[in-house]
């Protein structure tokens, strides 16, 4: 089959999705519309389903062989964010939301692969599942999808994902092999001192100046006891204290931030070193602290043979020329995370810049937009993938 060819039949109905899905964005869990638009699609095309994690959808299309089963990945959520691209037609007609990470083309391309395998589904050699994510872009709905069950039921044996890079020509994409995105644990640190007036420090414990010395030392935590050739950041997001009033030591401040890692033994030392370093600040300035740290998205990895698999099926597919092998991870981070965790994974960046249209903005900015070509792209790479990882696991 000539995988490019079929999905450009659908370019029109492609766009049209795309379009409606970015002009009416929704939030976290908060997908009702999205969702709705989703599962009306799946019914009409035949395609059963089942709803998970709030507004997440699990479909399914059983092929002849049900030994074996592949999953694909779409997320479906937008940011909270202003649109500031008026000259598009399909600007977002919500105030304040705004697909301005990809989630719309990405929700679009695995309903266009749904469409495809499910009219070749006699000839799949085993089951494809269809997770449609919801908050992505937040605490992450695969967690919350793995928990009740997708990958289960039948038993899903590889994951495929993708996601639309700005960076990227489109009609190419880039992979790498390994560590692909980090893991991060976003923490709050609640200072207590005592309160006192501006002119008699003395009187009181000032969190303020404990919380300044805190953010100085957490800045050693990468420079001095990570090893320089793994990747990490520390970063403070904000700092909180007092009120308005210039002369009143206040009676606490709060400090919030993330770290992120490339390695599992970094994020566990990260973390413990964090707790040390900030309690013994507080000590020693006579403060207390206490500090949350979350659990947050762990680093995703690319499995060896899928990687390899999936990029010499890209070269077919888009020539070798169109298939850029990425040297470094990204220091962001990915909720897909939960699937590489738990299944053999891959997970690539499908090209959606070009500087002819002047598409060529940053992802979680006003004026972020991927060329429409990428969706047929998008969509003859997932059936492409998920037929040959199918043949693959029958034949292993």
């Amino acid at each position: 089959m000539n995988y490019i060819e079929e999905a450009k039949v659908m370019y029109d109905e492609l766009v049209a999705i795309r379009r409606d899905f970015h002009e009416h964005p929704e939030l976290g869990f908060e997908l009702e519309r999205t969702s709705s638009k989703v599962k009306e699609f799946l019914k009409n095309e035949g395609i059963e389903y089942y709803e998970t994690a709030k507004t997440g959808i699990c479909a399914i299309i059983r092929g002849k062989n049900t030994g074996k089963t592949v999953g694909l990945r779409g997320d479906m959520d937008a940011l909270p964010l202003m649109e500031n691209n008026e000259n598009r037609s399909y600007c977002s007609k919500v105030n304040g939301r705004m697909h301005a990470c990809g989630h719309d083309a990405h929700t679009t391309i695995l309903m266009g692969a749904a469409k495809l395998l499910n009219k070749m589904k006699d000839e799949l050699q085993g089951n494809v599942k269809l997770f449609f994510e919801p908050a992505e872009e937040t605490t992450g709905g695969a967690q919350i999808m793995i928990e009740e069950g997708v990958l289960e039921n039948p038993h899903v044996d590889a994951v495929i994902g993708l996601h639309v890079s700005e960076d990227i020509e489109c009609g190419k994409i880039g992979i790498k092999k390994g560590v692909v995105n980090a893991a991060s644990n976003p923490f709050t640190i609640t200072i207590k001192g005592r309160g006192a007036h501006g002119a008699h420090p003395n009187a009181g414990v000032d969190p303020i100046v404990a919380a300044c010395n805190i953010v100085n030392m957490l800045q050693t935590l990468v420079s001095r006891e990570i090893s320089p050739v793994n990747p990490a950041v520390l970063t403070i997001g904000y700092i909180h204290g007092g009120t308005t009033a210039q002369n009143v030591i206040p009676e606490d401040a709060k400090i919030g931030g993330i770290i992120r890692t490339m390695k599992k033994e970094d994020r566990e030392f990260a973390k413990k070193r964090l707790k040390e370093m900030v309690e013994g600040a507080a000590t020693a300035m006579r403060t207390s602290a206490s500090i949350d740290i979350e659990e947050s998205y762990p680093c995703l990895y690319n499995d060896d043979n899928m990687f390899e698999m999936f990029k010499s099926l890209a070269k077919n597919l888009l020539k070798e020329e169109n298939v850029i092998a990425l040297d470094e991870p990204s220091m962001g981070v990915e909720s897909f995370a939960y699937f590489s965790m738990e299944r053999p994974s891959v997970f690539y960046y499908l090209g959606a810049r070009n500087e002819e249209k002047g598409i060529v903005n940053p992802a979680h900015g006003s004026l972020f937009d991927v060329d429409e070509d990428c969706l047929p792209i998008g969509v003859a790479l997932q059936c492409k993938a998920a037929v040959e990882t199918l043949e693959r696991l029958i034949n292993k």
